[in-house]
């Protein structure tokens, strides 16, 4: 399993996931499946890129539950983090 940084959250359309690191990072935003996909060593798409500046933004593309993750590539670091939720304002 790889080893990573994660958190769940449910988003609408418009939603941006503000990610802060003070160490660089792959920042991906995946659905349900993708994630389990990810786990388990298989293809997966995602939402994102290596980040190296943060604040990483992230909107997912439609509604549902997404996870957060943030992978060091195969390295290890003790990591200070925060993720925060702003709201798109629609209904």
């Amino acid at each position: 399993m790889l080893e990573h940084l994660h958190q769940e959250f449910v988003l609408d359309e418009g939603d941006i996931v503000e990610v802060m690191s003070d160490t660089q990072a792959n920042v991906m935003l995946l659905s349900d499946a993708d994630y389990a996909n990810y786990k388990a060593g298989r293809s997966y798409h995602y939402y994102g890129r290596f980040f190296t500046h943060f604040p990483a933004r992230l909107s997912p593309p439609h509604y549902g539950r997404w996870h957060v993750v943030l992978d060091l590539g195969g390295g290890s670091a003790t990591v200070r983090h925060s993720l925060r939720v702003i709201k798109s304002g629609g209904s």
